[in-house]
Formats: C-alpha cells, structure tokens, sequence
C-alpha cells in the first residue's frame, strides 16, 4: 500500500479516492511525513463551500446529511463527506452508524464518505477534520459536508472551519430553549426543525424565532431562516439547499467569505502551534520531561507550575 505522501496527494488530486483516504488517514493519525502531502494539496484547495451540520444527538443530523447529498448530486455537484462520530470505547475507532446510514451512496463515484473518530477530541469535531477538509477541497468536491457528533451548548468549533453552519433542533427534547444558548445562536446561519411531523415542531420555530429577534445584530446582518425538514421523507430538503446557496451568495456579496477564511486560517494556525510546541517541548528533554510528569501526576507538583518546570528545560 502506497505510504508516500507526495504521491498520495498527486494522486489525490487526479482524482483518485483510495489515494486521498489514505492521506487523511495518515494525517489523522498523526504521521509525520503526512503534512509534506498537506503542502501538497493546499494550492488546489479554496473552492469547495464548507458545510457544517451540528445539533444534539438524535436530532437527524445523518439522515438530513444523507437527503442534503443527494439533492447536491441531483443539482450536479460533487459532494464530500466527513461524518465525526464518537470513538469506540475499545478500539478508539469511529463507531460507524452515520456512514451505514450512507450507504446509498457508496457506489457514487460523485461522493466521497469519510468517518472520523473524535478519539477524546471536544468540540464535536475529530483531530484531523481541518486537514480532512482541505484534501476533500483540493480533490475538487464542490461542497464538503461537515456532520459534527452530537454536541452541547458550547461545542461550537464546527462555526470555525464551515462557510455555512446549519443547527439542527427537533421537538421533543425537554426545554426548548436549550437547544438555542447564545454559543449555538450564533453560529447558525441556518436553523433547520427536523421531524417537523412531530408534536411541538411549530413551538421549537417560535422559540428559535424569539431568541433571534432578541438578538442583538447590525440591520444589514445575514438573518438566519428557520427551516421545517422531514428528513426521513427528504420533505423541506430543497428549501435547505437553496437558503444554504442564499447565504454563500451574501457571503461573496458582503466580504463575508474572505473573514470566514482568514478565520479558519487563524484557527489551524493556534491549533498547529499548540500541538507542535507541546511535542516539542515534551521531546527536547525527554528524561527531564518525564520526571516533571512523573512530579504532577503524583501531585508533588500542580499542573501550572509543570508546565512552568517543563518550558524552562533547556534542551
């Protein structure tokens, strides 16, 4: 099996599937030689619109995903797919219930489908989904979909690497209101109300519809539109789409796209340094470093002052 990098990511861009799952692989887990096929691939990328579809679990969020790729394949688009799902508990593997729910596509050369395991990772999303991203962008897929696993009020991480960010609500879920805390109103550039067939999807629309107006935002703001969906059924499918092309439409019209970019520009950037000063950091004085661990863990010392000990080794 091919492991070069380099040849992995031109065979990525000519197309080939098997060859860009493999470099996602490698930069999920974490391969060293695999930002070299990343360097690769960034000049090709910028053209994919970014899609993410967040919301609790049990909201619908892969079958709506489901329904959204087949209307792009309908309109002619390629599409990507990268579905985070929680890890498995034994292998720290993706447990792959939103990719089975996939399965229509598999034989559609059109459609990419790439599983991710959060691997402990908050925020809803995976490690590697910037990276992912990018190499699905690069392989020439016109939208690339974003299915974050099933996340809380605050995990909004998805607003940071998607041009378009769908919150998905259902009704049934106790307070209403939950489900639309100042972090996910904000993020939203669309509400969608899945299983809108069910008692209380009216009540769910007018409670996102109040918490918007209340909202404090400049008049000539994008106001995002509250969207009834029966998924299961691909009922209120098109009027999604077509709100999604409405807001990539005001982005380009407004500037709005160029902030959304240097946004996740910065934030891959901190990412990246986080993790490559850490490793570094740990690896310049590997006896030294280990003993400060060893210290913390035994609560001889306090994680602040560990981290203090460990960045003043001197390699």
């Amino acid at each position: 099996m091919e492991r070069d990098p380099i040849v992995l990511a031109e065979r990525a861009l000519g197309g080939h599937q098997g060859a860009g799952a493999r470099l996602i692989r490698m930069l999920e887990e974490g391969d060293e030689g695999a930002t070299e096929g990343l360097r690769a691939v960034l000049p090709s990328a910028g053209r994919a619109h970014l899609l993410g579809v967040t919301g609790p679990p049990g909201a619908g969020k892969s079958t709506l995903v489901d329904r959204m790729a087949a209307e792009y394949r309908r309109r002619g688009s390629r599409v990507g797919i990268i579905a985070v799902d929680p890890s498995s508990p034994f292998t720290g593997g993706a447990v792959l219930g939103d990719r089975v729910r996939m399965h229509d596509h598999a034989a559609d050369p059109g459609v990419f489908i790439r599983s991710m395991a959060t691997r402990g990772q908050l925020g809803g999303l995976a490690r590697a989904t910037f990276e992912a991203t990018t190499v699905l962008d690069a392989m020439g897929y016109d939208v690339v979909l974003i299915e974050t696993v099933g996340v809380g009020q605050d995990e909004v991480d998805v607003a940071d690497l998607a041009h378009t960010t769908v919150v998905v609500s259902i009704p049934g879920m106790g307070d209403d209101v939950q489900a639309i805390k100042a972090g996910i109103l904000e993020i939203a550039d669309l509400f969608v109300v899945n299983k809108a067939d069910l008692p209380g999807a009216d009540r769910v629309a007018k409670h996102i519809g109040a918490a918007l107006h209340m909202r404090a935002a400049p008049i000539d703001a994008w106001q995002p539109p509250i969207l009834m969906t029966e998924a299961e059924r691909a009922g209120g499918i098109v009027d999604v789409i077509d709100g999604i092309d409405a807001h990539r439409a005001h982005l380009r019209s407004s500037g709005g796209l160029d902030r959304k970019v240097i946004r996740r520009r910065e934030r891959v950037f901190h990412d990246v340094l986080r993790e490559r000063a850490a490793a570094r950091a740990l690896a310049c004085a590997p006896r030294q470093g280990a003993e400060i661990l060893s210290a913390m863990r035994s609560g001889e010392l306090d994680p602040y002052t560990a981290v203090e000990a460990l960045l003043g080794v001197e390699a």
